[in-house]
């Protein structure tokens, strides 16, 4: 790949399905309806002949291994304001050969719509396409790729150290966070130095002023908790994704890492090896869960 840097168009369609059904802004790929329908975000029933909406970058992402793609529902255009606690679903090949069952868990804390979380282990590079029990029979397609095609940083990987923004030296970034009403506190220290502090790692890469998905600014505030209930047992790094409040250049921390969507949430251990990642979508329990996971 010549030029990693992706234009901020191209940036925003790396999230295939969240920006065709969830945007919020004007950069949206279709004209699909993307109003929610009504709810208190309870678990419900699930609608009749639901379409699956992809919660997860249609960029080259997936390698063979652990496979976390969320869902949401589809209820006549719109996404689904609720669901059943669990719905069951599979993975299929293209012919139609079933390689994986899973049991689809309801997210909905903090966050509307709702969405499913999904984790299946897929050992082979090729085409899948996603069911649910009571879908349209459409399905959400997606491909494992060799690793050789994913630039991003994988699990089992070094996490590159890059100077991201500081309090002190926003190197070029204004706002060098743009959570509102004030900035978020995880720009005490550079990634760099997160990295070299012999600590587990969090680095979330996503812009709230300005993402197209609407998950990044809920998605830092659950960060933000998270940083104030954990303290110093984890070293938590935030940088946004533009270098202006016009979102018009994209900033530097996406060329470091080579990524062309957003929010990203990548749990690095004390010696700096990604050890699990968030991606596109979650909501204040699955981050909860992942980082005692991760801090076990």
């Amino acid at each position: 790949m010549d030029d990693v840097t992706p234009s901020r168009r191209n940036f925003l369609l790396g999230v295939g399905g969240l920006v065709v059904l969830a945007a919020c802004g004007d950069d949206s790929a279709s004209g699909a309806d993307t109003t929610t329908a009504g709810g208190d975000g309870t678990p419900g029933t699930a609608p009749v002949n639901f379409g699956i909406a992809q919660r997860f970058p249609s960029s080259p992402l997936f390698t063979p291994g652990p496979v976390r793609l969320p869902v949401s529902l589809i209820d006549n255009g719109t996404l689904a304001a609720d669901g059943p606690a669990e719905l069951p679903g599979r993975i299929e090949t293209m012919d139609g050969g079933v390689v994986a069952e899973f049991t689809a868990v309801l997210r909905n804390e903090g966050i509307t719509p709702p969405y499913y979380e999904i984790r299946v282990e897929l050992d082979t590079p090729q085409a899948y396409t996603l069911r649910l029990e009571g879908d349209d029979g459409q399905g959400a397609a997606f491909q494992v790729v060799d690793p050789s095609q994913v630039v991003t940083p994988r699990t089992g990987e070094p996490l590159p150290p890059f100077d991201t923004p500081t309090v002190d030296d926003h190197r070029g970034v204004e706002p060098f966070c743009s959570l509102t009403p004030d900035p978020c506190p995880l720009h005490d220290v550079t990634l760099t130095d997160a990295l070299a502090s012999g600590k587990p790692v969090v680095y979330m890469i996503g812009t709230p002023a300005h993402c197209q998905t609407g998950t990044c600014a809920p998605g830092l505030e659950f960060l933000v908790a998270e940083h104030e209930r954990l303290g110093d047992a984890v070293v938590m790094v935030h940088a946004d994704v533009y270098a202006d409040d016009a979102a018009t250049t994209l900033a530097p921390a996406v060329a470091a890492l080579q990524v062309d969507y957003e929010p990203i949430i990548y749990f690095a251990d004390a010696s700096g090896v990604v050890v699990d990642r968030l991606d596109a979508v979650w909501d204040a329990a699955e981050l909860r869960e992942r980082l005692d996971l991760f801090l076990a």
